[in-house]
């Protein structure tokens, strides 16, 4: 009868346990999925590398936006991407193309980064991560089999307030010319 009693007590404590994990999880747990072309897109204020602020409304004239959300500053992946963005710029730029790359990352993570690669375009802070919520890009993953949340690497291509093209499941290294042959392709003036 005493080990059914201790047997219970375990049981009921990890239980408790286990509901106070997933309470903790529910407030993050990621909004229904990525937000795909046709939609509006989500407006946000986030403060950047620079200490300036960006709103995407304030960049509704540009021929398109690219916003880019990557899951953490200073990362092999994330390093490729972001200086292969920074070494098309010019050609951006030609086709009045802003870019905007987004982590979770502290200012301070953000602005490390930008310094130490020479950045040319604003990284932004999203620290509390409600940016990537609203785009749908915060995600339970996993690695070496323990789960966690963070930051699916996905391109958003946003023309007059709308997604037009979202890129999933992005291969950082080229990811640059794809999103700018597309941009080339699609997206007239």
């Amino acid at each position: 009868m005493m080990m059914v009693a201790v047997g219970l007590w375990v049981a009921a404590a990890w239980a408790e346990d286990e509901l106070q994990e997933q309470s903790k999880m529910a407030t993050t747990e990621k909004t229904g999925g990525i937000v795909q072309a046709g939609a509006e897109a989500p407006d946000f204020s986030l403060a950047a590398h620079d200490g300036s602020t960006v709103r995407l409304k304030d960049l509704a004239g540009k021929r398109a936006v690219v916003v880019y959300f990557y899951p953490k500053a200073d990362t092999p992946g994330c390093t490729k991407e972001a200086c292969g963005f920074r070494d098309a710029m010019a050609e951006y730029k030609k086709m009045d193309v802003a870019v905007l790359g987004v982590s979770p990352d502290s200012v301070e993570d953000v602005k490390k980064f930008s310094d130490k690669y020479s950045l040319t375009f604003p990284l932004l802070a999203d620290a509390d991560h409600s940016v990537s919520e609203k785009y749908g890009v915060w995600q339970e993953k996993s690695m070496a089999g323990r789960m966690y949340w963070g930051v699916a690497r996905t391109t958003f291509v946003i023309k007059g307030g709308k997604i037009v093209k979202v890129f999933e499941k992005v291969k950082p290294e080229g990811h640059e010319g794809e999103v700018l042959g597309w941009i080339e392709k699609e997206i007239r003036n």
